[in-house]
């Protein structure tokens, strides 16, 4: 879209699209062809996000919690790949002057922004900043694209021109963006925002992927990155609830990529520890993996044993006294953030596949089984792909939780019990337990803890086969930060799995007129579910296969 409507053009003429949902692959592969293709997010994108919000204490300077954040993230090993600063105005001391200013704040940087920027990236960590729109009043709406087209003229207007503004952040090593509010733009404008932040990195840092965040979008958000978060919501059992929901129909709507404030962004007294662990593990199967909120430090997943929630910013509901020196929340939340960095091949290749399918990464239940009337009315529960069901627990105080598994037999996560489909269960849940359940024919590919996306490991990827069913899974690799993908390159590893003959067979598996990158030799250590029996297996691009 180059533009607005001439005032000439009839403004009720619109086009309409039929579409046959009988068959919802074909259905969500439909839309992603008309509205564009998802592109492909960095990688570091789905590792862990930290936002930040007042950069100050009785202890610290405000330089000093940037490091001190990151610190006690690698010190404690709970995983981390990029940390957010809210602009100020949203909080009194903020990465930037007042927004919509895009000036260092020197009350945060004594020492020059690049310097402070080039530490947290030595700590391995990405840096993202919170920056507002234009105003109405001082700036029109923008136009034009980036580049700008010849003969376009740079008037403070042209969307080049205020990207220009952008560039001293990207030289001072700001990687990403999170343009907030716009909830007053039209589609248009909305549109148009969604480019800027995917064509202007594109134009400053050629052949880097960019990433952004944004509070609101349309159809067709996705071929610009696409990822949006629900807003602002208050911290209580009722929205996590309802959080599931919202999460399972942008999905289905809007863009594969979507996530939540973990905890709620407004304090309230039911904001306990509880709360957020529940929310932390729900959205370790979100897309958005990313804690946020005013009393940011009771965000912080280590947060609740520091008896200590800083500034409560304004906010008159806060968490009982109580809660202050809870040690079991750090425990909690590094297992799930391990078992989100744990499952990354899988995410990733899920990744791939909303790019290449339409099909998102939280997938509504009647996506795979549209027969299944259950399945159709399912909102509270999902599948995490084809082959994992999440169940989040919103209920306070929750001892179990209902969960319907559709047709064929499941294995829970836990403690690998076998279980029959078409009937819905009843699982116990301690604190330390969301219930997730792995489809039988499940071929899960499962790597070693990192604590960053880039970390190396000595440890070779492990690929899960849950018995019960033959399936198939396609491992999708690439460097996780070039444009190479849209030249179809990558690594496709398809693996097969024979459940009659207990077999598993490993080869090249790269659709047509892709360049397949195969690997000069990897290990893979296969293991067979229940049971834990395990082979160890070379793979350098040829087909092997694995017997049990």
């Amino acid at each position: 879209m180059q533009g607005r409507p001439p005032a000439s053009q009839p403004t009720d003429v619109f086009d309409a699209f039929v579409f046959d949902a009988r068959d919802p692959a074909a259905f969500m592969r439909d839309v992603s062809y008309i509205s564009g293709a998802a592109v492909m997010p960095p990688k570091w994108a789905l590792g862990y996000m930290q936002s930040h919000r007042e950069l100050r204490d009785d202890q610290r300077d405000a330089e000093e919690i940037l490091t001190w954040v990151v610190d006690t993230f690698r010190e404690k090993r709970m995983p981390l790949d990029a940390v957010i600063y809210l602009g100020t105005g949203f909080t009194p001391t903020g990465w930037n002057t007042p927004q919509p200013s895009f000036d260092f704040n020197p009350r945060v940087f004594r020492r020059q922004p690049p310097e402070v920027l080039a530490d947290l990236h030595g700590r391995n960590v990405s840096v993202i900043t919170h920056i507002v729109p234009w105003r109405r009043d001082r700036l029109p709406t923008l136009h034009g694209t980036i580049p700008p087209a010849p003969g376009d003229v740079l008037d403070r207007s042209h969307v080049f021109s205020y990207w220009q503004e952008h560039i001293p952040l990207v030289r001072a090593g700001v990687n990403a963006w999170w343009p907030d509010e716009g909830d007053w733009f039209d589609l248009y404008e909305r549109i148009k925002r969604h480019q800027l932040y995917y064509e202007g990195p594109l134009w400053s840092t050629q052949d880097v992927r960019p990433w952004s965040l944004h509070r609101n979008g349309h159809l067709g958000i996705a071929q610009w990155g696409g990822w949006v978060w629900s807003g602002d919501p208050q911290a209580t059992w009722k929205t996590l609830e309802a959080q599931v929901s919202v999460g399972i129909n942008h999905s289905l709507s809007l863009s594969p990529y979507w996530g939540s404030d973990i905890g709620g962004f407004y304090s309230t007294s039911e904001l306990t520890g509880e709360l957020y662990a529940r929310w932390f593990q729900f959205s370790a199967f979100t897309p958005s993996f990313r804690s946020h909120g005013r009393i940011w430090r009771l965000r912080l997943p280590w947060g609740w044993g520091l008896a200590d929630w800083g500034f409560p910013e304004g906010q008159t509901e806060l968490p009982p006294a109580s809660e202050m020196n809870n040690p079991e929340i750090e425990t909690i939340t590094r297992s799930y953030g391990e078992l989100r960095y744990r499952l990354i091949p899988y995410t990733y290749t899920l990744a791939r596949e909303a790019r290449d399918t339409g099909m998102p990464l939280m997938r509504a239940l009647w996506l795979h089984y549209p027969e299944d009337e259950r399945a159709r009315s399912v909102s509270s529960e999902y599948l995490w792909g084809r082959d994992l069901l999440v169940a989040p627990v919103f209920k306070q105080g929750a001892a179990r939780r209902e969960v319907y598994l559709p047709a064929g037999d499941w294995y829970d996560w836990w403690t690998g019990e076998r279980l029959s489909g078409g009937r819905t269960v009843t699982r116990e849940v301690d604190l330390s337990i969301m219930p997730i359940y792995a489809r039988a024919g499940a071929v899960i590919p499962f790597d070693p803890v990192r604590q960053y996306m880039d970390e190396e490991v000595d440890e070779p990827t492990t690929i899960k086969v849950f018995r019960g069913a033959d399936g198939e899974f396609t491992l999708y690799e690439d460097d996780g930060v070039s444009l190479d993908y849209l030249q179809g390159r990558g690594a496709w590893t398809r693996m097969i799995w024979d459940d009659a003959e207990a077999r598993l067979t490993i080869e090249p598996g790269a659709p047509p007129g892709a360049v397949n990158l195969l690997p000069e030799g990897r290990t893979f250590v296969v293991e067979l579910l229940p049971g834990g029996e395990t082979r160890v297996v070379r793979y350098a691009g040829s087909r092997v296969e694995v017997v049990f």
